[in-house]
């Protein structure tokens, strides 16, 4: 028995992460939002593109987000500080644009791979990332920046996202100490002051 096309439940491809970094034609028309594109912005909001179950319905995601938020499970302040730093690091490869990755926009960047996913579900991990409030935002925003940064630069590891929490992770506890530290000094020159 064979099965004709129309039957068919599910393939199995490259992701548009794949493509952007082997630099193949099918990325630069996803870079240049061409109309021959594959997938379109409102298809990589749903989930409707290749990727593993979990990371690329960006609604889902978010819902989780809002879920999370809401029990205080989550801190906000660590997932909007990884999407500031995600976006700055992006709008910076954007302004150089010497690959695909680079040129991929910067807002894109959030929608496909597992950006989304690693900022609500893994770093804001209670136990190992940043305890302080100045920290939480301190801590996300690395996360953005060091994220980015592997997926653009390692072709090879266009998911850059759990590596850059792991290093972050290790830094918390420094990130926590400088900014009791630092709090610390500003209250006893306000008692020299005083």
């Amino acid at each position: 028995w064979v099965a004709d096309a129309s039957t068919v439940d599910a393939i199995s491809g490259e992701t548009i992460l794949g493509m952007l970094a082997a630099n193949q034609d099918k990325a630069e028309a996803l870079v240049s939002g061409a109309a021959n594109a594959s997938w379109s912005v409102m298809e990589m909001v749903l989930g409707y593109i290749p990727g593993s179950v979990g990371e690329t319905s960006a609604i889902a995601v978010l819902i989780g987000a809002v879920i999370l938020i809401a029990t205080g499970v989550a801190s906000w302040r660590i997932m909007l500080g990884s999407v500031l730093g995600c976006a700055v690091m992006g709008l910076i490869f954007n302004q150089i644009g010497y690959n695909s990755l680079m040129s991929f926009p910067w807002w894109k960047h959030m929608l496909v791979g597992s950006f989304l996913f690693a900022t609500v579900f893994m770093a804001t991990d209670p136990v190992s990332g940043a305890q302080t409030t100045k920290g939480k935002w301190i801590y996300g925003f690395l996360i953005g920046i060091f994220g980015l940064m592997i997926r653009v630069f390692n072709g090879a590891y266009p998911e850059g996202w759990m590596m850059a929490i792991l290093l972050m992770n290790v830094f918390a506890p420094t990130i926590d100490h400088y900014v009791v530290e630092g709090n610390i000094k500003k209250r006893k020159n306000r008692l020299k002051t005083a």
